[in-house]
Order: C-alpha cells, then sequence, then structure tokens
C-alpha cells in the first residue's frame, strides 16, 4: 500500500515526521516494506496491508491510525455539499437488479464540467503516490479512492444510452472494452456483474470501467458512480478476467454501504473544484436499506485477562473510542457500538486486540512465569491423536498429502449423486479437484513407494475430503487405510483394523460389514456399519483402479468416516483385570451358504448368552471343490476362561455344543468334523 507522508499529515492537527509514521504504523500492524524520497521532499512509504484491514487502504485510515496512538487529534476533510441544479431524476436513472451482490448503488450528476490538466496540488498527490496524473476529473476519483478508501467512477452522461444506469448480470456472450492502454475486448458470462446502460455493459462492477462512456476533454456533463459490491464476486470477475485494478483490490476487503454516500458527496467538491459546473439536486439511490450498526460487547475483566496486564475502564474505553468506537461501559460490560469501516470486528476478542493494539504491545509486561491451561481430555484433536497411534502400533505408516488431485482421478472415487468439488485457479490447472476420498492420494504414496522397490507398505492417511452433493459443498473427516495382502487374507486384517480402530473411539463394538455392489472402486465391497449407521467401506480394490494406477499386488482398502466418532471421544469403557487362570479355546468350522454373513454367526453365538465365554474370533473362510457351489467354510474360535479356577473340558465341551446346535438351526450350517 503505497502512501505519502505529507498526505497522511493532511489528516492531523500536527504533523508527524516519516521515521515516526513509519515506527508507529509499524506497531500498529502495518509494517514498512520501503521508502523513496521524492524531489519535492516528500516520502513515498510503502507499507504491508492484511486483508481483513480494507479501512486501511487509504491515507486517512492510516491517520486515524497514527492519531490514536499519538492523541494527536484526526482532521478529517468536510463531506458536506451544495446541490444547487435541477433535481438529478430529471438527467438519469437508477436501476440495480442485483442488490444481493450490489447492496447500494448511487450516482449523483454535475452538468456544465470540463475536462483539463488536474492543478498542481491534485497532480503532485497522484504523482508523488506512484501513479500518472491524467485529467482533472480521472484525477478527482483517484484522490477519493487514496484519501478515503472508497472506490469511484466517473462515467460520461451523454455516452449513457438512455442516460440510465442499470445494474445487471452480464448475458453470455457480451463484449467489453475495459479503460486501459492496451487494453483487449473481453467476453463477459452471465456470472459477471456489469454496470450497464440501456443497451450495453458500460463498466465491469467493481474491477474496471469501460472505455464506452469514459470521460474525454469533449466531455461536459457526469455521472459519479459511488456503490459497494460482493467481496467475492468482484474477486472473481478480477481472476476470471485477469483484471486486477485499485478498485478491486479494495472492493475485495470490504466497503460499507454507510460510506458510498458521503465519499460520492465529496467526491462531487472536489469535482466541482476542478471541473466546475452544477451539481444537481439529491442522489439517486437503488439498494437494501443501510445495514445496522454492529455492537459488540467486552468484559473488561475478560480483557485484562488476554493482554496480561490490568487497564483501568477508562483506558480501555479511550482507547476504542481513538479509533471510532462509540462506547460505553456499565458493571464491568463495554458496549461499542463498532465503526461502519471496521467490517472485521464481530467478536469480544476482537475488541481486545483493538484495545492491545492502540495501548501498544510493546508496552505490555513482560511475565517472569506464564500461566497454562490444560485442555480437558476428548473430542477431536485427542481423537485424532489416539487413531494415529493406534494405527502406529498396527505397523501403518502415516501420510500427510496434498488435497488437489487430477479430475480423472476424482472421478474414480465418487459415490452415485457425487460430483468433485472444483477450484478456479491457473496454478492447479492439472490438479483442480479437492480429494472426494483418501485412497487416490495414498495410492499415489503406494505407487512411488513400489517404484522405489519398497514392498507390502501399510499407509494410512487422516484428513478432509470434499464432494458436491445436491448442490453442496460436503467436507467430511475420512481416515482411510491401505494394504497389501493375499484375496482370502486381506478382508480378515482390514476387518482387525477397523475394529481396533473403533474400539479406540467408541465402548460399542456392534460392528457389522455388510456386502456392497454401491462403491465402484470396490470388488468385492462392504460397507462398515456401527450400531445401525453406515460409517464407512472397506473391500478389495477393484482390478480397473489397481490397472489405472498401475498397482501390482492384491490392495486391501478402508475409509471410515470419522468425524461422527470423534464426538464420542473419549467413549466411556470399563476395564477389568488381567485373567489369573487359562482360557481353553474350541474351533469350530462350518459349511454355510454364501449369503450367510460372518455378523450372522457372529450374533447368533452372541444372543445365546453362553457362560463362561470370553471371546468370539473369526479365524478364516475357505472355498473350494469340496465344500459345493454355493458354500463356504467358516471357522471360528471360542475362548472360554473361568474367574477363580481352570476349567475342565466337560465344562467347555456343554456351550461349545449348544453353539454348534444354535448355528445348525438358525443358519442352516454343517458342522465339519
Amino acid at each position: 500500500m503505497l502512501v505519502t507522508t505529507n498526505w497522511i499529515n493532511d489528516y492531523l492537527v500536527n504533523d508527524v515526521s516519516t521515521e515516526d509514521q513509519a515506527e508507529l504504523l509499524t506497531a500498529a500492524g502495518f509494517p514498512l516494506e520501503g521508502t523513496d524520497t521524492l524531489p519535492d521532499g516528500d516520502v513515498r512509504q510503502d507499507f504491508e496491508m492484511t486483508s481483513n484491514r480494507g479501512d486501511c487502504t487509504c491515507h486517512l485510515g492510516l491517520a486515524r491510525e497514527i492519531s490514536a496512538r499519538t492523541g494527536i487529534a484526526l482532521s478529517p476533510p468536510n463531506l458536506d455539499v451544495v446541490d444547487e441544479g435541477a433535481p438529478i431524476d430529471q438527467e438519469a436513472s437508477v436501476e440495480n437488479m442485483e442488490k444481493e451482490l450490489c447492496p447500494l448503488y448511487t450516482a449523483r450528476v454535475i452538468l456544465g464540467t470540463s475536462v483539463s490538466d488536474s492543478p498542481n496540488w491534485l497532480k503532485t498527490k497522484i504523482e508523488n503516490r506512484g501513479d500518472t496524473a491524467r485529467n482533472a476529473l480521472v484525477d478527482a476519483t483517484n484522490f477519493i479512492l487514496f484519501e478515503q478508501g472508497q472506490p469511484t467512477h466517473v462515467f460520461d452522461l451523454d455516452k449513457l444510452a438512455g442516460r440510465k444506469i442499470i445494474v445487471r448480470m452480464a448475458k453470455d456472450g457480451e463484449t467489453f472494452l475495459p479503460l486501459g492502454d492496451g487494453a483487449e475486448v473481453i467476453k463477459l458470462t452471465s456470472k459477471d456483474l456489469v454496470i450497464a446502460d440501456a443497451e450495453k455493459p458500460v463498466a465491469l462492477a467493481g474491477v474496471k470501467g469501460g472505455a464506452n462512456a469514459s470521460v474525454t476533454n469533449d466531455t461536459k456533463n457526469i455521472l459519479i458512480e459511488s456503490a459497494t459490491f460482493n467481496p467475492v464476486i468482484v474477486r472473481e470477475m478480477s481472476r476470471r478476467h485477469k483484471i486486477s485494478s485499485d478498485s478491486s483490490f479494495r472492493f475485495e476487503r470490504g466497503v460499507s454501504p454507510r460510506q458510498v454516500e458521503p465519499c460520492a458527496n465529496r467526491l462531487a467538491n472536489v469535482l466541482l473544484d476542478v471541473g466546475g459546473g452544477t451539481l444537481c439536486a439529491g442522489t439517486l439511490r437503488d439498494g437494501k436499506n443501510l445495514p445496522e450498526p454492529i455492537i459488540v460487547t467486552m468484559r473488561t475483566d475478560y480483557c485484562n485477562e488476554r493482554l496480561g496486564m490490568e487497564l483501568t475502564n477508562e483506558q480501555i474505553v479511550e482507547h476504542l473510542a481513538s479509533i471510532g468506537f462509540e462506547t460505553s461501559i456499565a458493571d464491568g460490560v463495554v458496549t461499542s457500538v463498532v465503526p461502519c469501516f471496521r467490517g472485521d470486528i464481530h467478536r469480544e476478542i476482537d475488541l481486545v486486540e483493538e484495545v492491545g493494539r492502540v495501548h501498544g504491545y510493546e508496552n505490555i509486561p513482560l511475565k517472569d512465569t506464564v500461566e497454562v491451561r490444560v485442555p480437558a481430555f476428548g473430542g477431536e484433536a485427542a481423537g485424532k491423536q489416539a487413531v494415529l497411534n493406534e494405527l502406529a502400533g498396527m505397523g501403518f505408516i502415516e501420510c500427510v498429502t496434498h488435497s488437489l488431485i487430477s479430475i480423472d482421478a476424482a472421478s474414480q472415487f465418487l459415490l452415485d449423486g457425487e460430483s468433485p468439488l472444483l477450484i478456479d485457479d491457473d496454478r492447479a490447472a492439472a490438479e483442480p479437484a479437492l480429494r472426494p476420498s483418501l485412497i487416490p492420494s495414498l495410492l499415489t504414496v503406494r505407487k512411488h513407494n513400489d517404484d522405489n522397490g519398497v514392498q507390502d507398505v501399510q499407509l494410512a492417511e487422516l484428513g478432509s475430503v470434499f464432494v458436491v452433493q445436491d448442490g453442496k459443498h460436503i467436507e467430511t473427516t475420512e481416515l482411510a487405510c491401505i494394504l497389501d495382502a493375499k484375496e482370502d487374507e486381506g478382508i480378515g486384517e482390514l476387518r482387525g483394523v477397523i475394529n481396533r480402530i473403533c474400539s479406540v473411539l467408541t465402548a460399542s463394538d456392534d460392528i457389522v460389514i455388510t456386502p456392497s455392489t454401491t462403491t465402484p472402486w470396490l470388488e468385492p465391497g462392504g460397507d462398515i456399519v456401527l450400531n445401525g449407521i453406515l460409517i464407512g467401506r472397506m473391500g478389495r480394490l477393484s482390478t480397473a483402479v489397481q490397472k489405472k494406477w498401475n498397482v501390482a499386488n492384491t490392495t486391501h482398502v478402508a475409509q471410515l468416516h470419522v468425524a461422527q466418532l470423534f464426538e464420542q471421544f473419549p467413549p466411556d469403557v470399563q476395564s477389568r483385570p488381567l485373567p489369573k487362570q487359562p482360557a481353553i479355546e474350541r474351533d469350530i468350522s462350518l459349511i454355510v451358504d454364501e449369503n450367510v454373513l460372518w455378523s450372522n454367526v457372529y450374533s447368533t453365538l452372541k444372543q445365546l448368552n453362553l457362560p463362561l465365554l470370553e471371546e468370539i474370533e473369526y479365524v478364516t473362510t475357505f472355498r473350494g471343490k469340496n465344500i459345493g457351489a454355493g458354500k463356504k467354510s467358516l471357522t471360528l474360535r471360542m475362548r472360554f476362561r473361568g474367574k477363580t479356577r481352570t476349567l475342565t473340558h466337560d465344562e467347555v465341551n456343554t456351550p461349545s455344543s449348544e453353539a454348534a446346535v444354535a448355528l445348525q438351526e438358525q443358519l442352516g450350517a454343517e458342522i465339519r468334523s
């Protein structure tokens, strides 16, 4: 942000030296990046500007900061105006068709003006800042921009078809020639907001004026535009058409509707001074009602606690008042009316920051000791760490990958009704899609390891995934794991991983894996269901996907939507003493129909409530000619243990037989000997 020392001093009762300005503004949060001494003795200064401080993208805003820190009174310009001409509605009209994108559009009209070179005072200010002086009318709009931070524009009224301004969306295929040497005609789309006359676009709203309604040496009548536009659409248009301007820079940081009309009056005064003419009576306005002032409260105790020092109530009120806040205090609570130009103030902590800035961070005393508040164990952060620790214990390597992938990669991991979320950024043209799954990122890492001779890696990542569903952008937290394993072992290994992860995050063990054909990148695939709720998917990576990613070994993957599980962390678990007696295990092999799931077997045995049964464990699945078509062999292990003594075989044989009978009767199982 380029400013000059003398221009800042224009708004202070007493002058402040260049060195002091630089020191004061740096301390206020605007670091000095460089200076340049000019031939007339003035100094051009370049300050770094944060995106949330649009109020300080002008000389008056920086003068306000200096005033607050020094106590030197601010001397703002007069914003009153005398309009003695004919009623403005006899000369022009305004229609705002996009009040959401243009909350307020105002226009004033000056008749009988003349275009000439700027007077020396105006020309000097514009050129000392580093800009080129054009003519009195154009330089006046730049003067208001750099003084007030409010972008404005001047149209040649006689070039506006119908002498009318219409704020509307562009039509696909409309063309527009922006102002500027070497400018080229651009093709507009229906996503562009334009300022038009009765026939054509005459400005790209908030970004650039058009050559077809610009002022020239022959201009006699002008229409002054002062408006506010949605920062997002200004940023999108600026990037889409690769047009950046001082106006778009400020609109992207937000301009308050309450500043629009006063700045139009200020510009009218300057234009009358440098170009003459008669100002028509009244202002054309179309838009929403002015927003109500924002009121924020702050506890003085909270303020002092956060700053680490004791400020009096009077000091707090004085600091806030010095930067334009209307403030009152009662019962230890400060009530502040936020000035319209401070769109970044919404919360109590924002007021604390302002008090600290004005008081001076360098004036906050250092403490020999620092109080530390240990956060309660739980929540998402603790849950994530617990999951990652558990994965590391199982031999998984944590990965952290980029969230942008190619559209082709993203399209392979979308469910029905989902589409990829794309970003509009030329720098990401090759990979514009936010990942809908962590699996493609892990496959990239898997392929990199494979190319470097590292086999049988187990990879995991915990991160955000993004999709568009029903027109809405959806972001969720996902845990993904991939491992290489034989076809008859991978599913079992993954099931064990899922059980371990769920046991860390929840006390429930009601986990069911049901076959599913709705996950196109898995064959076979299964849905992971916990307490009746779908929480993820697992299975063997499909042949097509493995071929696409040049994966040589059979790869199994699992995805868990863990955000809802983090809400339950830490689980309310009950511990029990380590067993003192040895266990006795019994294996049962049974032949069942192919459609009988392990979850059916498990739930059948659990419902028996067999005495002394400690655990039911899946062992393996076998299919073969001797088993029969449409059949499979399942082997399970039941572990029995006594609490006070070693069990006898007879005590174990009875519940084992009962389990076998239940499996035969309820599932039609054939017990293998």
